[in-house]
């Protein structure tokens, strides 16, 4: 695909990928992805924002073709499907200056052996003037790496925002076209970002379209940090010899009974991205997993070091399951969980197969998540 115009001297550049299926061999991409770069010609300077994944290179060379001079290249973000591409970039353009984060730079050279002559850092706010347009770079750490940054167009007000607001979607769109589509693909690749401080009229990502109305994923990326959490419990479980399933269908049944509304997740075959979105909102998390080896089964294991990557707004937290003999599970996932700020609500354990006892505190358990949602008012 040829390079596409934004607006006057701004460009789009990059790949479409159609047929990737899985993100660092871990998350699912339904629908594909794009990896865009951006081009920026000021009066006196000339930019290109980031670079494509290195199997995407030969697109992202042939739209420069026409490209006389580069005087600068940013890296936001040193992961290699942003800055994979930069070394023959550098090596098209031997006078261009590589701008990233003191913390990038060094990432960059382990990363890419790029020579560390020629990188140029900056702190976070700091400008840089193209003649006629002006960059301003903001440091944006643990989003998802402790390295990266965005870059904010003070005279074009856009927000190059890396991964910040991105969505994994392969289209010929260059802007977004249908909202409710990319309000789910954004969702799934969901982080925190704070930046009320700016006038923003369009806001160009990493990943997916440029939102020509910024308003809609900043209104939705506000919701999903500061609004309450639902009237939700997100349910990720195994189940190895149909105990543990057992429990579920019963757990199930009694929060439904109670008005709580229950996001059901059989690790074995479920789309992890669909777990991530469901968490966001999430007031509750309970885990189902038999004891295997005296502790959880892996897959319970992985969705408890999810959340606590995701770092969800969620309030409880609680653990069902079936073990033969005895073991550490809760202790286990509990200690697997440290950034979640959550009360934990006693786990219902059964040995072998859950017996009526059992099937009581079950009704027991989602009683008290019952409760606690009705006196937090999640709606």
């Amino acid at each position: 695909m040829k390079a596409r115009k934004i607006k006057d001297r701004i460009y789009w550049m990059g790949s479409v990928d159609w047929d990737r299926r899985l993100f660092d061999s871990l998350v699912p991409l339904p629908d594909g992805t794009t990896y865009n770069a951006y081009l920026i010609e000021g009066s006196e300077k000339t930019v290109l924002l980031d670079s494509v994944d290195p199997p995407m290179a030969d697109e992202l060379l042939s739209q420069l073709e026409g490209v006389s001079k580069i005087d600068y290249v940013v890296s936001h973000h040193a992961e290699q499907d942003h800055s994979g591409t930069i070394p023959q970039v550098l090596a098209k353009y031997p006078d261009a200056k590589l701008i990233s984060t003191p913390k990038a730079k060094g990432m960059l050279v382990d990363l890419l052996q790029i020579p560390e002559e020629s990188f140029i850092t900056v702190k976070d706010g700091e400008t840089l003037s193209l003649g006629d347009k002006t960059l301003q770079f903001i440091h944006a750490p643990w989003v998802h790496w402790p390295e990266t940054m965005v870059t904010y167009l003070e005279e074009d007000k856009i927000l190059f925002s890396c991964d910040f607001f991105g969505s994994h979607i392969a289209t010929t769109d260059l802007f977004v076209a249908d909202e409710g589509r990319v309000y789910e693909a954004a969702k799934r690749y969901f982080a925190e970002i704070k930046l009320t401080s700016y006038d923003i009229e369009m806001i160009a990502p990493s990943h997916g379209q440029i939102y020509p109305r910024p308003s809609f994923i900043i209104d939705a990326y506000r919701d999903w940090i500061l609004g309450p959490p639902r009237n939700t419990v997100v349910l990720p479980y195994v189940s190895m010899h149909e105990s543990t399933k057992q429990m579920v269908d019963y757990f199930v049944s009694a929060l439904v009974e109670r008005g709580v509304r229950v996001e059901q997740f059989n690790l074995e075959v479920t789309d992890i991205g669909k777990l991530a979105m469901a968490l966001v909102d999430a007031a509750t998390i309970v885990v189902g997993t038999p004891t295997i080896l005296a502790g959880p089964h892996p897959y319970a294991a992985y969705a408890a070091f999810l959340a606590n990557a995701l770092r969800p707004k969620t309030k409880f937290l609680s653990i069902i399951g079936s073990y033969g003999w005895g073991g550490k599970t809760v202790e286990t996932l509990a200690g697997m969980i440290p950034n979640l700020k959550v009360e934990v609500i006693d786990p219902v354990l059964c040995k072998g197969v859950p017996s009526e006892v059992d099937f009581k505190a079950l009704d027991g358990l989602a009683g008290a998540i019952a409760e606690k949602h009705k006196e937090h008012n999640f709606v």
